[in-house]
């Protein structure tokens, strides 16, 4: 069972497998309060879009 880390920590679970891993308490806490974060917490990879116009000369 996950400790309660107070209302400013909405995902006790996720906020304490982060702090084994070695994360700081503040970096751990913003991780776990992210709605729909993975668990791992990596960043989406969602940019790059490149326009496909041709240049005129």
């Amino acid at each position: 069972m996950a400790k309660d880390h107070g209302s400013s920590v909405k995902n006790d679970k996720q906020y304490e497998g982060l702090r084994e891993k070695g994360m700081s308490k503040s970096r751990a806490a913003a991780i776990a309060n992210t709605p729909g974060a993975s668990k791992k917490g990596g960043k989406s990879s969602g940019g790059g879009k490149k326009s496909g116009g041709s240049k005129k000369s």
